[in-house]
């Protein structure tokens, strides 16, 4: 046992110091940001021409709001004659029927409109932007998913930055029709923001790789084709496909100016589906292309930055990791009270934990701040965000895991969403409900564990790790709540039918024939 001890400790220190390098990583990103953000792209030249643009609209199942995105793209400020709109529709319920008859609508009024029905889901959304593509016409490809609202003038502010012949794929950063609809999706709204306005920013600006969204960018056809299309044996195609290009000397670029609303998850499961699907995929893109990537002649910044960024998702395997080894290393280490091993964790594990975790909250706040007049309300998420990215880290360990490990590709779960029904709670009448899978079980059980070792943190006098302890028991007890209220709700609307039921059978029959019937 006594030799068990150092072992452990070491291992500890290991894990916390891994999560403090991706701390420190962010930090970096925020340096490059402020450092370059100043770089404003200029188109260069002028087009000597409009060119032709073929708009790809994947779908599958989204019945609330494929009309309000076929409207958005039919009302794209652009010369109608040089614009072809694809639907790319998988879907096997109403939704093709909804599409349909819009394309029909459309087609009438002299657009250039098709609608492109697979019987099958071959290479998920992958395999239908493939198909439209080989049937597509346009010079210049641009994507939107279906809970993208294009602005008008979308084409037109993007476009002219393709006079240069170098540019492969330009991308917009995403704004958020559903921000303020709850908790949950301003923790999003922030991550997001975060992501695109610094993360986006600081790679491009800095000569970095970054990749294309899925949505609201535009391709140009030559650096598809070149660059091997688009490809289903991992689950974030845009991300892989942005790799090959670049590794093709192909150059992107990022607009932090032109926004593209969209709709963000507004139910748990929803969202613990996209980060799944994100990491998994993210993790799959690295295993694929990081051997080709550190082979290659680019330049070490370069090679250094997309490891980061392709193994990012790593960190949640270490935050479980953490997690599981964190009352076992106070224990060991004699933290039992308010002595001197209270301390060793005020002066050498929060100054750790605080590298990984602060930095996230410098670098969303700063993301606020570029974008917002009233930032400053944004520090009051930052607990929740923090909690939030420490209860999902089961669900994205458990994708890292099978990124690494599984077979190549994997099942492409969609996001539901909600369109007109988000507001006031109305989305919960939608029959797009995303299922808790059976990793809320071991949510439910880490939950349990940070309350027992906060409990026995109070029966020690360990005040000075209540804090940090309980970021960890509320992020994941609300994780863990959350995801499986669906699956309380029919539980319990069931029983309690059936519990009326059998009250109501007792009820002599005379007085049941002069109630309500029980439906």
């Amino acid at each position: 046992m006594e030799l068990f001890k150092p072992i452990f400790i070491v291992a500890y220190f290991s894990v916390l110091g891994f999560l403090a390098v991706y701390g420190l990583h962010r930090y970096f990103l925020l340096f490059l940001y402020h450092r370059h953000r100043k770089r404003q792209a200029e188109p260069a030249g002028k087009l000597s021409r409009w060119p032709w643009v073929t708009v790809q609209l994947p779908i599958y199942n989204e019945q609330y709001v494929v009309e309000r995105l076929i409207d958005a793209v039919a009302g794209l400020d652009y010369p109608r004659h040089l614009l072809e709109i694809q639907i790319l529709d998988d879907s096997t319920d109403e939704t093709r029927q909804i599409a349909r008859q819009k394309a029909d609508r459309l087609k009438a009024e002299g657009f250039d409109i098709s609608h492109i029905h697979r019987t099958n889901r071959a290479g998920f959304k992958a395999g239908a932007l493939a198909r439209g593509f080989d049937l597509a016409r346009g010079e210049l490809i641009a994507v939107f998913d279906a809970d993208f609202v294009p602005p008008p003038q979308f084409l037109k502010k993007v476009i002219p930055y393709f006079a240069d012949p170098e540019i492969g794929m330009v991308q917009g950063r995403w704004e958020h029709l559903n921000r303020d609809i709850s908790l949950l999706t301003r923790g999003q709204a922030i991550f997001l923001d975060g992501h695109f306005q610094i993360e986006h920013t600081a790679r491009n600006r800095s000569g970095r790789f970054f990749n294309f969204n899925g949505t609201a960018g535009i391709w140009r056809r030559e650096a598809i084709e070149e660059s091997g299309g688009w490809q289903s044996d991992t689950l974030t195609e845009d991300m892989d496909l942005s790799y090959r290009a670049q590794l093709a000397g192909w150059k992107f670029l990022f607009l932090p100016d032109l926004a593209v609303p969209a709709e963000l998850p507004v139910e748990i499961n929803a969202f613990k589906a996209q980060q799944y699907r994100w990491a998994k995929g993210a993790f799959q893109t690295g295993k694929k292309l990081l051997p080709r990537i550190w082979r290659s002649r680019l330049p070490a910044k370069v090679k250094m930055e997309a490891s980061f960024h392709l193994t990012n998702a790593l960190a949640h395997v270490f935050i479980v990791l953490f997690t599981l080894m964190l009352f076992p290393a106070f224990w060991i280490r004699g933290i039992t009270d308010l002595g001197i091993g209270a301390w060793r964790v005020v002066l050498i594990d929060f100054p750790l934990f605080l590298i990984a975790t602060a930095s996230a909250s410098a670098f969303y706040i700063s993301s606020q701040r570029e974008l917002y007049p009233n930032w400053k309300r944004s520090f009051r998420y930052l607990p929740f965000i923090t909690a939030l990215g420490i209860g999902m880290s089961l669900s994205n360990a458990r994708a890292v895991l099978e990124g690494f490990f599984g077979k190549r590709g994997g099942v492409f779960v969609r996001t539901s969403k909600h369109g007109g029904l988000v507001g006031g709670g109305a989305w919960k009448r939608s029959k797009y409900r995303s299922n808790p899978g059976v990793i809320v079980i071991a949510e439910f059980i880490f939950t349990a564990y940070f309350g027992v070792v906060i409990w026995l943190a109070v029966t020690r006098h360990s005040y000075l790790s209540l804090p940090f302890l309980m970021l960890f028991f509320g992020g994941y007890l609300y994780v863990a709540v959350n995801s499986a209220r669906p699956f309380f709700q029919r539980f319990f609307s069931s029983g309690q039918r059936k519990i009326l039921a059998g009250f109501y059978s007792l009820v002599p029959e005379t007085i049941r024939k002069s109630s309500l019937k029980l439906r």
